[in-house]
C-alpha cells in the first residue's frame, strides 16, 4: 500500500480505512509505504528518490498489486506500472471493485458500470501500447514508411464503443429515475413522512434499518454492502412512517461515484427528515467520520434537509465513554441497533418530528357526496373509524395537514351525532 500524507499526519490512521477497503475487497495487505509531501509529483506520484524506494521494497514485499490511498490520473498510473511492472490500482478504482462485487439490482449493476467506464476512458491508451506506433498509411509521401498498420483503430474502436455504452446506461438510468420518480410522487402525495438513513458506510444503518421497520435486509459486516437504497416502512401510534437505507459514504468519495449514484443519493435529499447514523465505537475518528458524511451531504445539496444525528454501537462503550459522547454530542440519540437499546426512543423522536404532519378528523360524508369517500380513501390516509349510517357514512381519519381544507364542510364535532354548521378540526 502507498499513500501521501502531508507533514504530520498519522500513517496508521491515514491508513485504516485502505485497509478495510482491501480486507472488503478481498485482499490482503502485505507492507505499506509512505511519504510525506505536499502534493504528489505529475508523472510520477511520488518522488523519483521515493519511486527507487518503492521498487525495493515492493519487490522485497513479493505484492501482487499496488493499492494507492489516492485518486491517479492515467499518466501516473502508467508511470508506477512500467517502474514496478505490475498492476496498480488507485483507490477509486479499488471502490469501484467493491461496489461491483456488491451490486445486486438492475439500477445498481447499470451505476456501477457507468461509473467504471467514465474512470476506465480516459486511461484505455495503456491497453493497446503495442499499436501506438502504428500509423495507418496516408498522409505525406513517407510519412507512413515502416509505420503502416491497423494504427490506432482498434483504441478507437473500443473508445467509440465505450462511448455508446455510456450513452446507452446514462438513458437507462434516466428511465429508472422516472421510475422512482413516480413512486416519490405516490409517498408524497399520501403525505407519509419519508426518513433517511445516512451516513459512513460500515456504522451500522442497515442493521438499524431492520430495528425500526422490522425489515430482514442484508447487514454483513463489510465496507458499501448497501448500494441499492432499500425502504421499509414502521408504524407508531397508529401513524406510517418510511424509513430508506442509502448507500454508505466515505472520506474522500471519488466524482465518479457521486455522479454515477446521484439517483441513489437522491433518496437522501428528497427525505423529509435525515437520520445520521455515527459509529459511537470509533473513538478519535468520531469527528473526521462525521466531517466526511456532512461534506457529501453538502455536495449533493441535502445539507438544508432536516438531520437528526444517531449514536450507534453504544453497547460497545462503558458507561463513562456513554457520559463523555452524551458532553461532545448534546441531543444526540444514543442507541444500539444490535441489541434493541434506544429504538423505542429513536421511533419517538421520528413521530415528534411529524407531529405537526398529520391533523385527527372526524367527517359525516352523505351518500350522495360518495365521490368524497373514494377520494378520502385514495388519499391513503389512515381510517382510525368507520360508521355506515342511514343518511351517509361517519369517519375518523387522520388527514394530511394541506388536504383538511378540501373536507372543511364535511367535518363534525367530537361529541356530534350528525354534521353541523360549524367545522371543529381536532389537534394533532
Amino acid at each position: 500500500m502507498l499513500a501521501l500524507l502531508p507533514k504530520g499526519a498519522d500513517a496508521d490512521d491515514e491508513l485504516a480505512e485502505l485497509q478495510e477497503l482491501a480486507r472488503t475487497a478481498l485482499v490482503q495487505p502485505v507492507a505499506q509505504l509512505v511519504q510525506q509531501r505536499t502534493r504528489s509529483d505529475p508523472r510520477t506520484y511520488v518522488g523519483k528518490g521515493k519511486l527507487e524506494e518503492l521498487k525495493t521494497e515492493y519487490a522485497k514485499a513479493e505484492a501482487d498489486v499496488l493499492l494507492v490511498d489516492g485518486e491517479l490520473d492515467p499518466t501516473q498510473q502508467r508511470t508506477l506500472e512500467n517502474a514496478l511492472e505490475a498492476r496498480v490500482v488507485d483507490r477509486t478504482q479499488l471502490i469501484l471493485d467493491i461496489f461491483a462485487q456488491h451490486a445486486t439490482s438492475a439500477e445498481g449493476k447499470l451505476q456501477v458500470e457507468l461509473a467504471q467506464l467514465e474512470y476506465n476512458l480516459p486511461r484505455m491508451r495503456g491497453m493497446w501500447k503495442h499499436l501506438e506506433r502504428l500509423g495507418g498509411g496516408t498522409g505525406a509521401v513517407g510519412a507512413g514508411v515502416g509505420t503502416r498498420g491497423p494504427g490506432e483503430s482498434q483504441l478507437e474502436t473500443d473508445r467509440r464503443l465505450a462511448n455508446r455504452r455510456v450513452v446507452v446506461l446514462r438513458r437507462r438510468l434516466r428511465e429508472i429515475e422516472k421510475q422512482r420518480g413516480l413512486r416519490r410522487k405516490e409517498r408524497e402525495r399520501t403525505q407519509v413522512p419519508t426518513v433517511a438513513l445516512a451516513g459512513y458506510t460500515n456504522v451500522g444503518k442497515s442493521t438499524l434499518l431492520n430495528a425500526i421497520t422490522d425489515a430482514d435486509v442484508s447487514v454483513d459486516n463489510r465496507l458499501f454492502e448497501t448500494l441499492d437504497p432499500t425502504t421499509r416502512g414502521f408504524e407508531h401510534d397508529g401513524k406510517r412512517y418510511l424509513v430508506t437505507d442509502t448507500v454508505g459514504f466515505i472520506r474522500r468519495l471519488p466524482t465518479q461515484l457521486v455522479e454515477g449514484f446521484a439517483s441513489t443519493l437522491e433518496e437522501t435529499l428528497v427525505a423529509d427528515l435525515i437520520l445520521h447514523v455515527v459509529d459511537a465505537s470509533v473513538g478519535d475518528r468520531l469527528e473526521e467520520m462525521v466531517g466526511a458524511v456532512d461534506a457529501v451531504l453538502a455536495e449533493i445539496g441535502a445539507a438544508e434537509v432536516p438531520l437528526e444525528l444517531v449514536l450507534n454501537k453504544i453497547d460497545r462503550l462503558d458507561p463513562l465513554g456513554r457520559r463523555r459522547l452524551a458532553n461532545r454530542f448534546p441531543g444526540a440519540l444514543q442507541i444500539s441497533a444490535a441489541t434493541g437499546a434506544g429504538i423505542d426512543e429513536l421511533r419517538e423522536r421520528i413521530a415528534e418530528r411529524f407531529s405537526d404532519r398529520f391533523v385527527d378528523v372526524r367527517l359525516f360524508l352523505p351518500y350522495e357526496d360518495g365521490g368524497r369517500l373514494a377520494e378520502l380513501y385514495a388519499l391513503g390516509a389512515p381510517i382510525d373509524e368507520r360508521e355506515d349510517r342511514d343518511d351517509g357514512v361517519f369517519v375518523r381519519a387522520r388527514l394530511p395537514q394541506r388536504d383538511v381544507r378540501r373536507f372543511a364542510r364535511y367535518l363534525v364535532a367530537q361529541s356530534a351525532e350528525e354534521p353541523r354548521g360549524d367545522s371543529v378540526v381536532e389537534g394533532p
